[in-house]
This record gives C-alpha cells, structure tokens and sequence, in this order.
C-alpha cells in the first residue's frame, strides 16, 4: 500500500490522526505527515482508508 500527502492541498485539520493514530501525525506546523515506521498491520487496516475518506480537502490517496 503507498499512501500520498499532498502538502500542498493539507489543510492541517487532524482527520487522519484521528482516524488512524498508528499511521499519520502532525507536524510541528500542524500538517499532516506519516509517522516514521507505522508497521505492516497499520498501513494494512481500514482505517487508513477512512483516514482518507475524512481527510476534508483530500488530501491523502491510498493506492
């Protein structure tokens, strides 16, 4: 799985931390960023994907 942040389009509103702690953080400026080592039970659970469902400006895609 290859997620993508589009820096550029996030608005730091925290969705994806939210909805999938274990994968995505927030930076010190409040963007949103993949957590160094997330695991492969992580990146492979549903909640990523909802993390990009919620994401409000979709700025996360999930290949």
């Amino acid at each position: 799985m290859k997620i993508d942040i589009d820096r550029d389009v996030c608005i730091g509103a925290g969705q994806c931390a939210l909805a999938a702690p274990k994968v995505f953080t927030q930076d010190d400026d409040g963007f949103s960023e993949l957590l160094p080592e997330p695991g492969d039970d992580a990146l492979a659970g549903p909640l990523v994907g909802e993390a990009a469902r919620a994401c409000p400006v979709q700025a996360i895609t999930v290949n």
